[in-house]
């Protein structure tokens, strides 16, 4: 079939030091469960930092639009317009059809346009010409942690005060992750990749994105982290499937897993991978690391159909 997207899963490794990888927004605090320790990092968050690159990167270029981002320059003062309509209109530029019978299909280019529509999917809730294009690329909504992490306080003072009438400045404190090699579950179907027109150049934007977003994040919360492994498992047909690919990958340590604190306190356990890789169902495991101990640990398991992925600068 002309054009069709290879069915894949994604694995992809950060680690983060002290850092706060995903906070809840209603709390501030950091997503956690308590019950098997392990930090929380949503599919929201990976999507923010992929488009945020994009915006970056492709500010006032016409090579990529991005569909998802603030944009107010449509809505009117006092208006309730939705996000999605407002965008839309920045979109059309002033060039709606005057068809009215024509602006479904019209408004259905106008997303595909959108690299983030083509991944993620997007919406139109414009009055007659409302478009659902359900992303072909998905991340599990929460994805945990590969090791177990106790949180810990951590107290701060703002130069600022905290108020007008007040001289001194205002005491809070943070809820800090000491360190945490994050584990982000991916899939990429091919079916969705159909209507949403993705290309083999997104998947590639895709990684680019994932692996720079997180190396070069330079918020308070955020500046800590570091890309560490992305990994692709490209199967033989559409409808093939592993189970467990999120458990893969593990590691091991001689330490309680909440005293790590640094890479040099574990190591890597791939022979799960390996496993995966001879499957009939695995056409190949395509890998990115800039770790020469990793990436010469991940080759041997399978020199036939382990290959390394070529990032995008």
């Amino acid at each position: 079939m002309e054009n069709f997207i290879e069915k894949s899963e994604i694995l992809f490794l950060y680690e983060g030091k002290f850092t706060v990888p995903n906070g809840d927004p209603f709390t501030g605090e950091q997503r956690y469960d308590d019950e098997t320790k392990h930090i929380l990092v949503s599919d929201v968050r990976i999507k923010r930092f992929v488009r945020d690159y994009f915006i970056d990167k492709y500010k006032n270029k016409d090579k990529y639009k991005v569909f998802v981002f603030n944009d107010k320059s449509q809505v009117a003062e006092g208006s309730k317009e939705s996000g999605a309509s407002a965008r839309m209109q920045t979109l059309w530029g002033g060039n709606k059809p005057k068809d009215k019978k024509l602006y479904e299909s019209a408004a259905l280019k106008l997303l595909q346009e959108c690299i983030d529509v083509r991944l993620f999917g997007g919406i139109s809730t414009e009055k007659e010409a409302a478009v659902n294009i359900t992303g072909p690329v998905q991340f599990a909504l929460l994805n945990p942690s590969l090791n177990k992490t106790d949180l810990r306080i951590h107290q701060n003072t703002a130069v600022f005060s905290s108020s007008a009438d007040k001289s001194r400045g205002a005491i809070g404190t943070t809820t800090v992750v000491p360190y945490a090699l994050n584990q982000i579950h991916g899939w990429i179907n091919p079916y969705s990749a159909l209507n949403s027109k993705l290309t083999e150049d997104d998947i590639n934007e895709l990684f680019s994105a994932m692996w720079n977003s997180i190396n070069n994040s330079n918020t308070r919360s955020k500046s800590n982290q570091s890309s560490v492994l992305l990994i692709q498992i490209v199967y033989n047909n559409a409808n093939d499937k592993l189970y467990g690919t999120d458990k893969l990958i593990s590691i091991i340590s001689e330490k309680e897993e909440e005293q790590i604190r640094e890479m040099e306190d574990y190591r890597f356990d791939f022979s799960r991978l390996g496993v995966a890789a001879s499957s009939e169902k695995v056409k190949e495991i395509r890998f990115y690391t800039e770790i020469p101990e990793i990436e010469n640990a991940i080759t041997a398991l399978n020199k036939l159909k382990i290959k390394p992925i070529t990032l995008l600068k």
